[in-house]
């Protein structure tokens, strides 16, 4: 057996395997020395993303962030159409919410099979095959004469589009050193955010002059300008950059996996893994759970501040779809607050760590801060939003809870990254997916009839109350993150500090 066979099967416990090679991360494989005669050293070959100029990697970040707002803006561009579905397909008043959740249970469902394939046949390919069926499937709701058409043409549109959402925050690791990715990290989550924020300011517009139809010819739109930044995009993924420059050097690669194997690997690893981590993993599961009912809580505003807005202050649909523009402005200013204690509070810590990884605990900074401004903002918007107040101020009070909401969100998210290695952290962000998803599917269902039988002081207020339970939840990690850190049974970052 040659060298580079024992350096590739000595890496391969637990790992996926990528078509031909196998790793279990992106430094399980650096052979030094290929064979006698020639020298190959992964750390300084220009096809090595790291070792990419910076135009590519602004480029690659271009590319994930179009694809994030595209499909995080197709949630809620519908939203606005609530009353035309009832009144053209004769729905009751739930079952039109139905196009908008089924498409953000799809969102939760889709990166189980795209997280894997992207780890087999490479991140480029998805992008491309995932974003081409996601449009086609988009392009059919708008003509779609049937509202059960509709239904299943946005759950499969969803289903396709998931997996350029799930695979960039891989994607991002693959081209950024950990010190670097603060920024694009931040630049990409923040699409998440601030296309559903949008989404109901354009479709109101549109669904009001054009029809809800032209919402999903809009979206195509957008992912034609999306595909256009893929086409300037490169694979990132690195076992199948150093399978292709293996091959380029003529070396001998070990077999693939056996067909039988990689279907037990996909069962272990991108099933039950994620949903073994929710359950039994403290710093997983009590983080899917904050992360994902602040976020359903999000997305239950796109069917209370139509409602509340139009009967309270009665605005028109348009108006009432500008006051997302607050959501838009909270998570800008979410932005700036992760950025800030990115250079105030956590590169500083790179200088008592010399040649380490900086401890995860650092990386909450921003939630910390995010968790107080959550429940401010949700109890402000219950007891202000009356017709003897100002529109003003239930709308100011929606901006502080999406600046808290977003600040918890990428600092969680960065946590993750930090504290688990290799697929485990791909596991992480399916399970936190997964919950934040089918929870976010879930709220708008019930959110008018919440809203109309408690009204919206209490409506709002048992929000605000589950905010406030879940508040200590970055704190404890914080505090006691090095101690959990140690108790889990998957690999984490080391006990330092």
């Amino acid at each position: 057996m040659s060298e580079v066979n024992k350096d590739l099967e000595a890496g391969a416990r637990g790992t996926i395997d990528d078509g031909e090679y196998t790793f279990d991360d992106e430094h399980a494989v650096t052979p030094e020395k290929l064979n006698d005669d020639q020298t190959w050293k992964w750390d300084d070959d220009p096809n090595n993303p790291y070792n990419w100029p910076s135009r590519q990697k602004v480029q690659q970040t271009v590319m994930i962030s179009a694809a994030a707002f595209t499909t995080s803006i197709n949630v809620s561009i519908l939203s606005p159409a609530h009353s035309q579905f009832m009144e053209e397909f004769g729905v009751g008043s739930t079952v039109a919410i139905l196009p908008l959740s089924l498409y953000v249970l799809a969102l939760g469902l889709g990166p189980v099979v795209g997280g894997p394939l992207s780890e087999t046949v490479g991140r480029y390919p998805v992008y491309i095959i995932m974003m081409l069926l996601g449009t086609l499937f988009t392009m059919g709701a708008g003509f779609t004469p049937t509202f059960a058409g509709l239904c299943v043409l946005r759950f499969l549109a969803g289903f396709c589009y998931a997996p350029t959402l799930a695979i960039a925050a891989g994607t991002i690791n693959e081209i950024f050193r950990p010190v670097k990715r603060a920024i694009p990290s931040t630049i990409f989550i923040l699409m998440p955010f601030l296309g559903p924020g949008l989404g109901p300011v354009i479709g109101s517009f549109v669904v009001n002059r054009k029809g809800w139809r032209w919402t999903q010819w809009t979206i195509v739109f957008f992912s034609i300008a999306t595909m256009l930044t893929i086409g300037l995009a490169r694979e990132t993924f690195h076992p199948v950059i150093k399978r292709r420059r293996a091959k380029e050097l003529g070396h001998e690669l070990p077999p693939s996996l056996p067909l039988a194997s990689k279907i037990r690997l996909f069962a272990t690893v991108a099933l039950l893994r994620p949903l073994r981590m929710l359950i039994t993993e403290p710093i997983v599961s009590l983080i899917c759970l904050y992360v994902a009912c602040e976020f359903a809580t999000l997305f239950s505003f796109f069917a209370a501040i139509p409602l509340i807005f139009q009967t309270v202050y009665r605005m028109s649909l348009e108006v009432s779809g500008l006051i997302f523009l607050a959501i838009v402005v909270g998570c800008l200013l979410g932005v700036m607050t992760v950025l800030l204690c990115n250079v105030f509070f956590y590169l500083p810590q790179a200088a008592k760590f010399p040649g380490k990884q900086i401890p995860p605990e650092h990386r909450l900074y921003p939630a910390l801060i995010g968790s107080v401004g959550l429940p401010i903002g949700l109890f402000w918007f219950a007891w202000t939003a009356r017709a003897e107040i100002s529109w003003a101020s239930p709308t100011l009070a929606l901006m502080v809870f999406a600046w808290g909401n977003l600040c918890v969100f990428v600092s969680t998210t960065m946590y993750f990254v930090d504290t688990y290695h290799g697929l485990t952290v791909a596991s992480t962000m399916s399970a936190n997916s997964l919950a934040r998803y089918v929870l976010a599917a879930a709220f708008p269902l019930f959110t008018i009839q919440m809203y109309t039988k408690l009204g919206t002081g209490w409506a709002s207020s048992l929000l605000g109350f589950i905010a406030i339970a879940l508040l200590p939840v970055p704190w404890v990690f914080f505090k006691a993150g090095k101690k959990l850190r140690s108790l889990s049974k998957y690999e984490t970052a080391e006990s330092q500090g």
